[in-house]
C-alpha cells in the first residue's frame, strides 16, 4: 500500500531544530556545488556531453556489456550476470560459500541496498560489515541511509557519540568529530584485517578496459579490496560507459555535483585480481532493461547517483530522507520508485513543488521534475489519485470554464478576509495548516484595468 510522504514528513518536522539544521546543511552543499561549477567555463558543455554519453551507452548496452565482459575475462576476472535481486544475492552467497568465506567487508553500494543484500547474507549466517563511516553508523543503529551520498546526514555528532559509546566502548560525552572518526577507524581496522572477502559497488564500468571505477573520500573501498584476495564488485547495467575518455567527463562532474569537491579523494580502478586471488564482477539488471522500454522515463538511467537533486530539492531538504517510502529519496528516488512499483510508491509523487531545480543541477541532465509531472498525470490510471484533489480539480474546472462563475467568484473572494478564523483555518484547509493565506484584493485586476484605462 502506498505511504503518504506528507504524513511521514510530519514526524520529521516535529523536531524543528533538526529540520532547520538538515535544510541548511544540504543547502550549504548545494552552494558549494554552484561555486565549483562556476569555476569551469565549459560546465554546461560537460553536462551535455555526459548526457549524450549516457544516452549512447544505454542505447548500445548489449555491445558495451559484451565488450566489458570480454576485456574483464582477458584481465583474469570472473563475470556473472544477475537478472534480479534474488540472483544477485544468490551469486554473492555462492562465491562466499565456494571460498568458505564467513566475514565480508563492504564499501557503500546503493545496489546492495536496493537488493537487500546485507539482510540476506546475515540471515544466511555471514558476518557483514559496512565500512563507509556513514553506513557503519547506520548499521550499528539498524537503520537505513537517508541520502545516497551522505547516508547519515540526518544525524548530529552527539547522537553518533552516544552510539559509539554503546557499541564501540568509546568515551561517553566526547563529541569531537576527529575523535569519533578515529574510534570508527580503530574498530574497522580489525574488520579489514580479519575479513575473508571484500566487496564494493561501482560508480562506472569501463567497457574498453574491463575495469570498474569506484569514487570515495574515505579509502574504505580500497582497504576492503586490498586486504582480501577474494574481491567482489557488483554494479547495475546503467553504470556501463564506453571508455576512459568518457570516464574523464563523468569524474569532472561527479564530485563537484555531489559534495562540491573538485574530485573525490580516491578514484580507484578495479580490473585485475590479486596474485593468487579472484576478482568477481556481477552485472545486474533488476528492472533496468524495463526502463529502457519507457521513452518518457528512459533518461532516469542517466543518473550517476551524485545526490545533487536531493541537495537542492526544497521538499527533501525540509522533510528528510525517511519521509520517502522508496529506499532512495528525493527527486531521483520518486522517479525510480514509480518505475519499480507505482502502486507501492505513488505516495512520494506529491513530494515535489515542480520548481525543476533538480533538473537544473543534474550533471547528466535527467529531466527529473518533468518526469514527476508525467507520473502525476498517470496517478488516476493507477487508481492512486487523491480523491480530495480530484474533487477540487473538478470544481476548479467548472469555475474556469464558466466566465460567469469565474468573475462572480473573484467578486466575492474578498469576503474570506472578514470571515471568522475558525471557518477559514480548519481541517479542510491544508494550505493553512502551516502558513497564512494571502489577503484577497478588494478589487480585481479586470476592474482596475477598466477603471484606469478608459478609452
Amino acid at each position: 500500500m502506498s505511504t503518504s510522504h506528507a504524513k511521514a514528513a510530519r514526524l520529521f518536522l516535529e523536531k524543528k531544530e533538526n529540520a532547520t539544521w538538515h535544510d541548511q546543511t544540504l543547502w550549504m552543499v548545494r552552494v558549494k556545488r554552484d561555486k565549483m561549477s562556476k569555476n569551469i567555463p565549459e560546465w554546461e558543455q560537460l553536462r551535455h556531453t555526459a548526457r549524450d554519453l549516457k544516452l549512447y551507452s544505454t542505447s548500445h548496452l548489449a555491445d558495451l556489456i559484451e565488450e566489458f565482459e570480454r576485456n574483464a575475462r582477458a584481465n583474469g576476472c570472473h563475470v556473472h550476470y544477475a537478472k534480479d535481486a534474488d540472483e544477485y544475492c544468490a551469486i554473492i552467497e555462492k562465491i562466499l560459500r565456494d571460498h568458505d568465506a564467513k566475514k565480508l567487508v563492504k564499501s557503500k553500494s546503493m545496489l546492495s541496498e536496493e537488493c537487500h543484500l546485507d539482510d540476506y547474507l546475515i540471515d544466511k549466517g555471514f558476518d557483514v560489515v559496512e565500512t563507509d563511516l556513514g553506513e557503519r553508523i547506520l548499521q550499528l543503529m539498524d537503520a537505513k541511509p537517508s541520502h545516497i551520498v551522505m547516508p547519515a546526514i540526518h544525524l548530529k555528532r552527539q547522537a553518533v557519540s552516544d552510539l559509539f559509546a554503546d557499541k564501540l566502548g568509546s568515551e561517553r560525552g566526547n563529541y569531537d568529530p576527529t575523535y569519533l572518526t578515529h574510534q570508527a577507524r580503530k574498530a574497522l581496522r580489525e574488520d579489514f584485517l580479519n575479513a575473508d572477502a571484500g566487496m564494493t559497488g561501482g560508480n562506472f564500468a569501463v567497457a574498453a578496459t574491463g575495469e570498474v571505477v569506484v569514487c570515495t573520500n574515505e579509502g574504505n573501498a580500497d582497504m576492503g579490496m586490498a586486504c582480501q584476495k577474494l574481491n567482489i564488485t557488483a554494479f547495475g547495467i546503467d553504470k556501463i560507459i564506453p571508455d576512459l575518455e568518457s570516464l574523464s567527463v563523468f569524474t569532472r562532474l561527479l564530485a563537484r555535483s555531489a559534495t562540491g569537491q573538485p574530485v573525490t579523494t580516491y578514484t580507484s580502478h578495479f580490473g585485475k585480481p590479486h596474485e593468487g586471488g579472484e576478482q568477481h564482477f556481477i552485472i545486474v539488471d533488476n528492472g533496468r532493461s524495463t526502463i529502457l522500454g519507457q521513452p518518457e522515463h528512459r533518461k532516469t538511467l542517466n543518473c550517476i547517483r551524485c545526490g545533487a537533486c536531493m541537495n537542492t530539492c526544497p521538499v527533501y531538504r525540509r522533510s528528510g530522507g525517511y519521509s520517502y517510502s522508496y529506499f532512495i529519496p528525493g527527486p531521483i528516488g520518486i522517479n525510480l520508485g514509480m518505475l519499480k512499483n507505482p502502486q507501492d510508491y505513488s505516495g512520494n509523487v506529491s513530494a515535489c513543488s515542480l520548481c525543476l531545480s533538480c533538473s537544473s543541477v543534474c550533471p547528466v541532465m535527467v529531466d527529473l521534475g518533468e518526469q514527476i509531472y508525467v507520473w502525476r498525470q498517470k496517478l488516476d490510471g493507477f487508481g492512486r489519485a487523491n480523491k480530495e484533489k480530484k474533487l477540487m480539480s473538478k470544481g476548479m474546472k467548472m469555475i474556469m470554464e464558466s466566465p460567469t462563475l469565474f468573475y462572480t467568484s473573484l467578486k466575492f473572494a474578498p469576503l474570506v478576509n472578514k470571515m471568522p478564523r475558525a471557518l477559514v483555518y480548519n481541517g479542510l484547509n491544508a494550505w493553512g495548516k502551516g502558513r497564512e493565506l494571502p489577503k484577497f484584493a478588494g478589487e480585481t485586476f479586470n476592474d482596475w484595468w477598466k477603471r484606469n484605462h478608459k478609452k
